[in-house]
């Protein structure tokens, strides 16, 4: 297989930089680094049906990943996971159309082992020293995972109260933890003040541009899983947001290989009342997300006061005629609890936020309980057995 990578491009203002080297933000700007492709002669090159012969992961699309030996790639088997019919969930929450990509089934038991097995596998073919990660929980555990597969060093940076789950899974990964007062934010500061300091490459949400790369094959997914097509809407917990974007970027490539016809979905994110930095701000139409104050919410996965693709998250939501809305913690947990027992998916209180939005959005008619709605579950629930 071969890669068409071709360079990095600035979201922001456009300035292209060159993929051969260890880079995280744009050097003209500080904003954040898209991986691009030379996605017209893989359009003539690359058949899209004879994809569905290769391994059921997420390196099944090599063509448009950012590494470029095979012999790079630092996998567990991340990827591909199943879009499951949601029927006796959709008939509690009122949608007819009802399905749940479940991420809480790839090896680290969420969605971040794909962004990291893609960082990582950059890193390693990059030449990097070693790696970090600042962390709300999942990615820590998931960048000890791939480090270890790959050899490499981790130092992960996470809050004191993050959940015992994710630091037992950090060391016994052989990473080394490091536990920060304060928030994500704190948590990033250490990380990268760490990555400077020894020579290693800092993997913050969206400050490199490898784990978008990750993630975006949820979207090229969703696609081959439902016959090369989109639901009317996804409905995505919001933290980093390095998802939404990422999907979206998938939905562009795709686009462009000529795989899908145009259609896309409508997209909504979701985050807890007591953290909704992209709510308020698309509520008020802005184009950047102040940062959230006194950030409080049982999703650890979005408590995330501020987000460095905070423009890119809002100009998805408004391009795709989508939205944002904040549920409350005590909503969240009922609807985990409910998709537990309706469906017999695990998932965590951001999982379960999807399924709170989804019924808040049908109920206020922002949504038609005849649309095809897909819920994106970012984890397990088996993490967080004390919400249980």
């Amino acid at each position: 297989m071969k890669s068409y990578l071709t360079h990095l491009e600035c979201t922001n203002c456009g300035v292209t930089h060159s993929a051969d080297q260890l880079i995280r933000l744009c050097t003209e700007c500080g904003k954040v680094l898209y991986a691009r492709y030379d996605l017209d002669t893989a359009r003539n090159e690359v058949d899209r049906d004879a994809i569905s012969g290769r391994p059921a992961d997420m390196w099944r699309y090599f063509e448009t990943m950012p590494v470029l030996d095979e012999a790079n790639i630092v996998s567990l088997g991340e990827g591909f996971t199943p879009t499951l019919d949601a029927p006796r969930l959709g008939e509690a929450i009122g949608a007819s159309n009802l399905v749940v990509k479940d991420e809480g089934q790839n090896p680290t038991g969420t969605f971040k082992s794909r962004g990291l097995s893609a960082a990582v596998s950059k890193a390693k073919e990059l030449g990097a020293n070693g790696v970090t990660i600042p962390t709300a929980g999942n990615a820590g555990g998931a960048l000890a995972a791939y480090a270890a597969r790959a050899g490499m060093q981790a130092h992960v940076f996470m809050p004191q109260d993050a959940l015992d789950a994710n630091k037992k899974e950090i060391v016994h990964a052989g990473g080394t933890l490091h536990l920060v007062d304060g928030l994500i934010g704190e948590a990033g500061q250490e990380s990268r003040a760490l990555a400077a300091e020894r020579g290693m490459f800092d993997l913050s949400t969206l400050q490199e541009p490898y784990r978008a790369e990750g993630k975006k094959t949820m979207g090229y997914e969703i696609a081959e899983q439902m016959g090369w097509t989109f639901p009317d809407a996804i409905i995505y917990p919001t933290g980093g947001g390095t998802g939404v974007v990422g999907i979206w970027k998938a939905i562009e490539e795709m686009e462009a290989l000529g795989w899908t016809d145009g259609k896309r979905p409508r997209f909504f994110s979701v985050q807890a009342e007591g953290c909704q930095p992209i709510v308020r701000a698309f509520e008020r139409g802005d184009t950047h997300a102040e940062p959230w104050e006194n950030a409080h919410t049982v999703a650890h996965g979005m408590r995330v006061p501020s987000a460095i693709a905070d423009y890119l998250i809002l100009q998805v939501l408004r391009e795709s005629n989508g939205g944002a809305i904040a549920v409350s913690d005590d909503d969240m947990l009922e609807h985990m609890r409910l998709m537990a027992r309706t469906e017999g998916i695990v998932v965590g209180p951001e999982g379960g936020a999807t399924a709170v939005a989804a019924r808040q959005l049908i109920a206020n008619g922002t949504l038609s309980s005849d649309d095809n709605i897909l819920l994106l579950n970012t984890g397990s629930g088996l993490k967080n057995l004390e919400l249980m």
